[in-house]
């Protein structure tokens, strides 16, 4: 392809942070309130335990994404701010306050993702039904997506999320599938890949949507080779946004990519036949999602 993306020279992981990823602080009562509600109801949410960018813009708008099944995750991903370890008990009245929550929110399309239940005989995928059926009794005009682990690859896993028809099935591929050993040791790229093709070919008409971070050491071979595999399975969305170190402990940045090639990368998608790229350095799977249903 003639216009192709072109990667720019590697930048050092300690470069100054370019304008086009600094946020302006909240302003207004919302954010305020959205805190205290999502405190009061005692939620979590990947904004936070993932130390998203937009967090405070979201909160700020009246807007949140869920995370369930506790704040500890079974696996030690490189690039992720959530904590590893033993996580804690299920709650099973979790799925109502959620519910809850998104009511007073106002929200018009709910996300819900999780931490990974590898300890979980289903990995926590009849909670997930259970948060999506207490949305739907809640909130039945609303568009609810699902940002789901992998589930140790089980087919009825996924299925039993399927089967509460989320109108978005979402699961990131993250990075190529040359630094999995070093990004997500306990993850597999074919594993991922297989749960996108299935859920798309299941009979649930749900969406199925990906996401990648660039910015880990990746090359432009290697993102055309990712966006091939999602256009080959169908992928409806996918989102793709700068890699930002949670902190010094956590995998490095290896370069800064600018907005336009994150630009580059969207048109490359859609040549490729992939219905809809959302691709800038802030995209976040979870930011600004309803726009995309």
């Amino acid at each position: 392809m003639s216009n192709e993306p072109l990667s720019p020279p590697l930048q050092a992981s300690s470069a100054r942070k370019p304008n086009w990823l600094r946020r302006p602080l909240p302003q207004g009562p919302a954010f305020v309130r959205t805190k205290s509600l999502l405190r009061d109801l005692g939620l979590n949410t990947v904004c936070d335990g993932a130390n998203c960018p937009n967090r405070m813009e979201c909160y700020a708008c009246g807007v949140a994404a869920f995370l369930i099944l506790g704040r500890v995750c079974t696996r030690n991903c490189a690039f992720c701010n959530i904590r590893p370890g033993t996580p804690e008990p299920v709650d099973p009245d979790e799925p109502g306050r959620v519910a809850q929550a998104a009511t007073r929110l106002g929200l018009g399309h709910v996300v819900v993702t999780s931490v990974s239940r590898d300890d979980l005989a289903d990995g926590g995928a009849g909670h997930f039904a259970s948060v999506l059926m207490a949305l739907r009794r809640s909130l039945a005009n609303a568009t609810l997506e699902v940002l789901i682990p992998d589930f140790g690859g089980d087919p009825d896993s996924l299925q039993i999320v399927l089967d509460a028809r989320p109108d978005v099935l979402n699961h990131n591929l993250e990075t190529a599938p040359e630094l999995y050993a070093a990004v997500r040791p306990q993850a597999g790229y074919a594993r991922s890949l297989a749960l996108l093709k299935r859920a798309k070919k299941s009979d649930s008409g749900s969406l199925t949507k990906s996401g990648l971070m660039l910015g880990l050491g990746e090359t432009p071979s290697q993102i055309r080779r990712v966006l091939a595999d999602l256009a080959a399975v169908g992928c409806d969305i996918v989102t793709i946004g700068q890699y930002l170190a949670p902190s010094a402990r956590h995998a490095p940045i290896h370069r800064y990519v600018t907005p336009e090639e994150f630009d580059s990368w969207a048109a490359y998608g859609l040549s490729l036949g992939i219905p809809r790229m959302h691709c800038a350095p802030l995209v976040r799977s979870s930011y600004n999602a309803g726009r995309f249903v």
